[in-house]
This record gives C-alpha cells, structure tokens and sequence, in this order.
C-alpha cells in the first residue's frame, strides 16, 4: 500500500454485522502496523434498517476524521439494498471495487446497477448459514474484500480474527471456526472482474 489512505464502505441492514465487520477489518489491519479508523453512520437504526460502516487505512497517521465521500471499495452486504440505496455513490468506476453478497454473477450486478467498474460477487449468505448456521454474512464478506484487493494477507487477517474471536466467545468453539471457515470459503469462492 502506498502512502493514499484505503477508504472502504460497508452497506448493510441493522443486524448483519456490517459495523462487527469494519471494526473486524480494522483491528486485522492494525495488528499489521497499518493506521486504521472504523466507525459506523448513527441513525435511526433499528434490526433490518440500511445502515452504514467505514474504515481508513494507511502507511500514515490519518488525520482526516470527516466522512466518506469516495471509497476506493464499496461492500453490500444485503443485495435487496440495491433497489434502496445508491451503493455504487462516490465509487470511481476506473479504481473503485463494488463487493455484493449475492449468488447472481457478477455481469448481472454491472447491469442491474449500470456500474462500469469491477465488481464482485460472493454468496456470503449462502457461507455463513453453512459454517456459522445463520445467515450473518459480515465476516465472510471480510474474506471477498481481502481477496478482491490483496489489502492484507489472508493468514494475517485469519490469525488476528482468531484472537478477536476467542476472547470473545472463548465457550463457543463453534462460532470461532464457523466464522473463520466463512473467511476462509468466501475468499476462495468470491467471483470477479
């Protein structure tokens, strides 16, 4: 990563885990010596509302502290918030990465948003509800979003989500290994242009 600050972009519904997801992505790239920020959007929210999150990261200190206006990557964590939401706002169609948590193909996104950049497609839900039992599709989103941009290293972002993971549900085996599968399996399986 050169010295330009990564801004990243998580839409999300109320419950999926969007903000879990950037302060996951956020500590991983901090135990790597990167600066980091990850904050969410306060509103109205409430389980299944649109809500937002977001990261900086950089080689630098960030002194920037405003808002996100132009995401070098753009993650849906929900692909009914494309009819809702204007995910792709801000987006450079040259530069920027779209990352959607759909079974549709990756053309089919370009197409239904009219999107020229790249743009992938992992079936997040489809992941978690098979490694985690529940369709909370955040971490393995974090899986397509390592892969799509090689930001980090996957055992990097593996070991630090570990540690994350086991001090806070240290009796719950389960959902340790089902959450770092959903890494795991999204990183292979995520689809893109």
């Amino acid at each position: 990563m050169s010295e330009k600050v990564f801004e990243v972009r998580w839409h999300g519904r109320g419950g999926q885990g969007a903000k879990t997801a950037a302060l996951l992505f956020g500590e991983a790239a901090l135990s790597t010596g990167k600066y980091i920020q990850a904050f969410p959007e306060y509103g109205p929210e409430r389980m299944g509302a649109p809500v937002q999150s977001f990261n900086r990261i950089s080689n630098q200190p960030i002194r920037n502290h405003s808002g996100i206006e132009n995401p070098d990557v753009v993650l849906v964590l929900d692909v009914t918030l494309v009819r809702q939401v204007d995910v792709t706002k801000g987006l450079d169609p040259e530069k920027g990465v779209l990352i959607v948590n759909t079974p549709l193909e990756t053309e089919d996104i370009r197409k239904k948003l009219n999107y020229k950049g790249k743009v992938y497609t992992v079936d997040a839900s489809h992941i978690s509800k098979e490694t985690i039992g529940r369709d909370i599709p955040n971490t393995p989103m974090i899986g397509a979003l390592i892969k799509a941009t090689g930001i980090m290293k996957i055992d990097e972002l593996i070991e630090d989500t570990k540690k994350k993971l086991e001090a806070k549900f240290r009796n719950r085996p389960e959902i340790i290994e089902g959450n770092l599968n959903a890494i795991k399996r999204a990183y292979k399986e995520v689809k893109g242009v």
